[in-house]
């Protein structure tokens, strides 16, 4: 009965598919309930739907998707712009569960001019539509600051909630307060100050909030140089001190000529399970509207179809009607009066390079949040950083480290340390007492511990590394890729880690022929990989120094007639070293081990 329901659906969308315009548009996927889990644009509506079903998708999302589709819907629009736009609201309305989900969650703070006869300017969070008008909002929260505070220098704005209606005014309602008495407010409450003058002022205030800085300081000078001509040099000089105000915000604000007027740019990064998309507005060369958002991905989404997602959003909720459009790449997109610009160098170049610092760091920002919250996916990065510069098939969860250790061939020794997700795995560590190599033979020593630990491991049947990491350079590599591959027919990634003079860690090798992988010192991944080598290093150091020690013990103790395990441990037990054993006299020591063994003791072990 299942499979006569399958073979009807499919023969329902493939008449829908077959039927479908090639023309530009938008289309919806509904699944068996009638809910929208899917919608997407294109250019050719037929073309494009037809791809979900007539090939095999490596993506297993993607294939999931196409086995829920039940029903197609779609709306044929004039052009791809329309179909961009169209895309965007509907994926905002319905939230359908396999396109990208756009991560806004955080409010930034914008700067309302309020819809009062007297207008009211301060900075809010909530955006209502009642006639007002907001600017912002505002990332960079002290950028916000600055130009309120260059607004309160420049012009005496109420700051009062009253209700300043004509009618209220003439009724004599209100009484000026301390504002007005320290020539903050010029007390519009009372009649003092006109609507006109007022509403002059809020005017070069929208100017100024919209980033046209060069307008108001065009109108200062203008007034300033007649009131000049009319010998009005006190005004004239009250105008100067505002000119000299926005003059000094405007070059501290201007990151580029301020020729470059109304442009967007934008700039994207992605890892995994998100992109980061930055919006950048340039006003007169100044930044004036600065956003960075996050897309949570749901299928295989490129950066190309993700970043034309991200322009439509940030120019529909900005109202942006720039003419040119800065991006990182080209885009198969087309806007009617945009052009887009992909700048190699000069100014508009320096905007992009900006916006893509921008959009960076914030992706820095949010994986350390995300770390904060869940400390083991620091690791898996790390672990996913490995994998990607190496180029190995799965991400190296286990990981063993080897070294070597001896004196000039004396007491040779190996240690190897696991790690494991990252972490040492202490449990698992193991010590090895070199046995068929005599002399100091890193390279043969480092084969006889190799093959120990694998041959062993794969009778056992225990787990086998993802990752052999070894402490030396290339020929430490080869020495343990000829047992690992060629002897013991393993398939084990074999990587080398190099140290400078200094004995730090330099460099990563990987491949046959080795060849120096590239890893920043002070990030994460070179710290893992440093810590990795410091530990192996102080482990086999450490079983060498025991093993030499008891060595020594044994030397001088083993070859005395008459002493054997019992009382060499009784003796070590009572006088802690061979030293002291030494300048102990013949009664300290006959009450350990008797008279006959403490006579002998003296005369082998003479002070």
């Amino acid at each position: 009965m299942e499979k006569k329901e399958e073979i009807n659906t499919n023969e329902y969308l493939k008449g829908i598919v077959l039927n479908l315009p090639e023309s530009p548009g938008i289309y919806q996927y509904l699944n068996a309930e009638g809910t929208i889990i899917y919608v997407g644009k294109a250019k050719n509506l037929k073309r494009r739907v037809s791809s979900y079903f007539n090939r095999e998708h490596p993506n297993g999302k993607t294939r999931l998707l196409v086995s829920k589709i039940a029903d197609i819907r779609y709306i044929v629009v004039k052009t791809e712009e329309d179909a961009l736009l169209l895309e965007n609201n509907l994926i905002k309305k319905y939230k359908p569960r396999y396109n990208v989900l756009l991560k806004d969650d955080k409010t930034y703070p914008s700067i309302c001019v309020s819809n009062e006869y007297f207008p009211r300017i301060f900075k809010t969070r909530k955006v209502v539509r009642n006639g007002s008008t907001y600017y912002g909002p505002y990332s960079h929260v002290p950028s916000m600051y600055a130009v309120l505070e260059l607004i309160k220098k420049l012009y005496p704005i109420r700051t009062c909630k009253l209700s300043l209606t004509p009618e209220n005014i003439r009724a004599g309602k209100f009484d000026v307060c301390l504002e007005y008495h320290i020539k903050n407010c010029k007390g519009p409450c009372i009649g003092r100050q006109s609507h006109e003058e007022y509403m002059k002022n809020i005017g070069e205030i929208k100017d100024i909030l919209k980033g046209d800085t060069q307008i108001v300081s065009n109108l200062l000078m203008d007034e300033m140089q007649a009131l000049a001509a009319e010998m009005k040099f006190e005004e004239a000089q009250a105008l100067k001190e505002k000119y000299d105000l926005i003059e000094i915000y405007r070059s501290k604000s201007e990151v580029v000529n301020s020729i470059i007027h109304n442009v967007d740019v934008f700039s994207i990064e992605m890892d995994d399970n998100s992109a980061y998309i930055n919006y950048l507005h340039i006003t007169n060369g100044c930044i004036n509207q600065a956003f960075t958002f996050e897309y949570k991905k749901r299928l295989n989404e490129t950066k190309e179809e993700l970043l034309q997602l991200g322009i439509i959003e940030m120019r529909e909720r900005y109202q942006s009607t720039s003419r040119e459009i800065i991006i990182p790449f080209e885009l198969d997109m087309e806007m009617s009066n945009v052009n887009f610009t992909i700048p190699q160098r000069g100014e508009k170049k320096h905007l992009l390079d900006l916006s893509v610092m921008n959009v960076k760091q914030y992706k820095v920002d949010r994986l350390k949040q995300a770390e904060k919250l869940n400390p083991e996916q620091k690791k898996i990065r790390i672990l996913k950083e490995i994998q990607e510069q190496l180029h190995m098939d799965k991400m190296p969860v286990h990981i063993e480290c080897f070294d070597n250790s001896n004196i000039q061939g004396s007491d040779a020794v190996a240690a190897c340390v696991v790690f494991k997700m990252g972490k040492p795995s202490k449990q698992d560590y193991r010590k090895f007492i070199i046995k068929t190599v005599e002399g100091p033979d890193d390279y043969a020593s480092m084969k006889e511990v190799v093959r120990r630990r694998y041959s062993r491991a794969i009778e056992e049947g225990s787990p086998l590394p993802d990752l052999i990491i070894t402490d030396g350079g290339k020929g430490q590599m080869e020495v343990v890729r000829e047992i690992i591959e060629d002897e013991l027919h393993l398939n084990i990634p074999i990587a080398g880690l190099a140290k400078d003079r200094k004995h730090r860690t330099s460099e990563l090798l990987y491949g046959f022929p080795p060849l120096t992988i590239g890893v920043k010192q002070s990030t994460p991944l070179f710290h893992l990989l440093e810590n990795i080598q410091d530990e192996v290093h102080r482990f086999a150091i450490t079983f060498h120094r025991d093993k030499r020690s008891k060595s020594q013990v044994a030397s001088a103790l083993d070859s005395i007639p008459g002493i054997g395990d019992k009382r060499k441990s009784a003796l070590l037990k009572t006088f802690k070293s061979v030293a002291r054993i030494k300048k102990a006299t013949l009664e300290e020591i006959a009450a350990v081990v008797g008279e006959a063994a403490a006579k002998n003791i003296k005369e082998n072990l003479p002070e």
